[in-house]
């Protein structure tokens, strides 16, 4: 995973972007897994109804986070490790931020556990 971030680590955030000239949150978690030979669907709302439900405190590296900020609207990351993920957020591009930020504690929804 580490040597995926490197590549993607600050590309721009994009609404519907799906290359390294500006990617969304699940297109940039389809393309992760996608080099781990796994198929996610394009988007949020399809990504969350894939894998298992895992509880926060039982996160494993490579599973997915779901957070609901807006009534409407939900964000994904990847599980990295040491209560981190990566994502592509729409302030800082693709990063790495903690799950103990009070903005994700806050809009945190939950994880799922995808196996091929």
């Amino acid at each position: 995973m580490s040597k995926f971030y490197s590549k993607w680590k600050g590309v721009k955030y994009k609404w519907g972007g799906t290359s390294m000239a500006g990617i969304d949150c699940s297109a940039f978690t389809r393309e992760a897994f996608k080099k781990l030979h796994i198929s996610l669907p394009r988007t949020t709302t399809e990504q969350i109804k894939h894998g298992t439900e895992v509880q926060k405190s039982n996160l494993k590296i490579g599973d997915l986070v779901f957070f609901k900020t807006t009534p409407q609207q939900r964000h994904v990351g990847i599980y990295v490790g040491n209560g981190k993920f990566m994502h592509a957020s729409s302030s800082k591009g693709v990063t790495i931020s903690s799950l103990d930020n009070p903005y994700w504690v806050e809009h945190y929804e939950l994880s799922k556990r995808i196996t091929s």
